[in-house]
């Protein structure tokens, strides 16, 4: 089965408290515990999928002064992926425009030239090129992250979480759903993102969730 990146953590509400709440789950082990309770759906989950904006999110942290974390996410995402044995089709396309550090001030450094200079570059997007399996729910995504002009290889940790055939939710939220979570790493000088060395770090951690919405088989 090829599949899509995801991390099945919920969107993150405007707080980094409930980021940092959300990334203490992670390290400690506690997401996959809740994701062995969701649903695995029946039938054949094959298909092309529509990411779900409303339940789908993209965070990040980053080293701050070389003692604190610092917590941020994208909140504008779309894309898709496809359930097919034959093949690997996922994208993904972030608005820039979009970061959100629950900091306004900062956020407009961010969006502006010194950073990722949104007006210029307006979507970060990632194209997946290769699925591989590593266990019954788990996988190593490999595709082409494009950010600040620059495109780069990029390999994500994969877990499935659930699916299921959710005929309770009303549209444009309902159907036959999937989620995924992944994570991964980038280094943002590799994106030519190099402002303020000493004060930021250069390593930054990505955790993806993505619901989809199956459209078609």
């Amino acid at each position: 089965m090829r599949l899509t990146p995801g991390i099945r953590k919920p969107r993150v509400i405007g707080t980094a408290t409930a980021t940092l709440l959300l990334l203490f789950l992670v390290f400690n082990g506690i997401l996959p515990a809740w994701s062995a309770s969701y649903k695995n759906g029946t039938g054949d989950p094959s298909g092309l999928y529509r990411i779900d904006p409303d339940h789908t999110s993209v965070t990040f942290t980053v080293g701050h002064a070389g003692v604190a974390t610092a917590v941020g996410r994208f909140d504008t995402i779309s894309g898709h992926y496809r359930l097919d044995s034959g093949k690997t089709d996922v994208v993904i396309n972030i608005a820039t425009n979009s970061i959100d550090t629950d900091h306004p001030m900062r956020d407009k450094d961010l969006r502006g030239p010194d950073f990722f200079d949104a007006r210029t570059f307006p979507t970060i997007r990632f194209v997946a090129t290769r699925y591989k399996k590593t266990g019954k729910k788990t996988g190593l995504l490999t595709g082409k992250l494009s950010l600040h002009g620059k495109t780069r290889t990029v390999t994500l940790k994969v877990h499935e979480v659930g699916a299921a055939n959710v005929s309770a939710l009303p549209k444009p939220w309902g159907g036959y759903l999937t989620g995924y979570d992944a994570e991964g790493a980038v280094r943002r000088s590799d994106f030519g993102i190099t402002t303020y060395p000493g004060m930021i770090g250069d390593k930054v951690q990505l955790y993806i969730s993505v619901e989809g919405i199956r459209e078609n088989k």
